[in-house]
């Protein structure tokens, strides 16, 4: 594992309440901190290889990773997204399903495999949690086969905007105190939205284009994205548009 090293406060972390650590009493937090160490990637940067064995499971306090899998080929598809709070790696598995990579500047406190087994494995709240997780995924998993599988180009643009809007604002980002109100920064590259989406960079540009004319999304500076009626791009997305249950988890 690769990325600059940084001490951990799990007593101020932006994570502490909504991640696998809010299982933890403050002296279970403290334990864990002692393990713990808060890591720094640049977009494009390796976290995980595909079928490496980890040596290590993560939380993401800031920033989004991709998870990819690699054909023999050579052909990658981004089969999922995480972003603050998940949990990075399978303490469960003997290796990586998929590559874990960067996509924008990201932060992750990091905890050692074994070490992070041990502690698990004497905290039953911690291990709820990560069950919790793990169904979590599951469900996403589906719906983004839906996605893939159902949905037309602009639908699923649009479903990636909605998740990144939904992401945003229920981690504090702004929505102006409003709940059909989205701001955020547009999370990846439109090329890893493409691969993400199963769709080409041009035909990305042209269905974010087309949202901004019809006046559904705006941006701004290039990557800052703003969504003035939530209910309008859900519309879009095929989904139920008065329905905030309705987005891509």
């Amino acid at each position: 594992m690769s990325g600059r090293a940084n001490s951990v406060d799990c007593k101020v972390c932006v994570i502490r309440h909504t991640g696998i650590c809010a299982a933890l009493t403050a002296e279970e937090l403290d334990q864990l901190s002692r393990i713990a160490q808060v890591r720094v990637f640049k977009p494009g940067q390796v976290i995980t290889r595909q079928a490496d064995t980890p040596d290590f499971f993560a939380s993401i306090v800031s920033g989004i990773v991709l998870l990819i899998e690699t054909a023999s080929d050579g052909r990658r598809q981004i089969v999922g997204l995480l972003f603050p709070p998940d949990f990075v790696g399978r303490p469960f598995g003997s290796r990586s399903s998929y590559a874990a990579v960067a996509a924008s500047e990201l932060s992750l406190c990091c905890f050692p495999y074994p070490t992070f087994g041990r502690f698990l494995n004497t905290h039953a709240g911690l291990h709820r949690r990560l069950l919790e997780h793990t169904l979590d995924e599951l469900d996403a998993a589906r719906k983004w086969m839906f996605l893939l599988g159902r949905k037309s180009a602009g639908e699923r643009v649009a479903s990636f905007l909605l998740l990144a809007a939904r992401r945003a604002t229920s981690f504090g980002c702004a929505n102006n105190g409003l709940s059909n109100f989205a701001r955020f920064s547009l999370p990846m590259t439109r090329s890893d939205i493409a691969d993400c989406l199963g769709l080409t960079n041009e035909t990305v540009s042209r269905e974010i284009t087309r949202l901004r004319r019809r006046e559904v999304i705006e941006i701004r500076d290039n990557r800052n994205v703003v969504v003035p009626d939530l209910r309008a791009l859900r519309l879009v997305a095929g989904d139920d548009p008065d329905s905030l249950s309705g987005m891509v988890n």
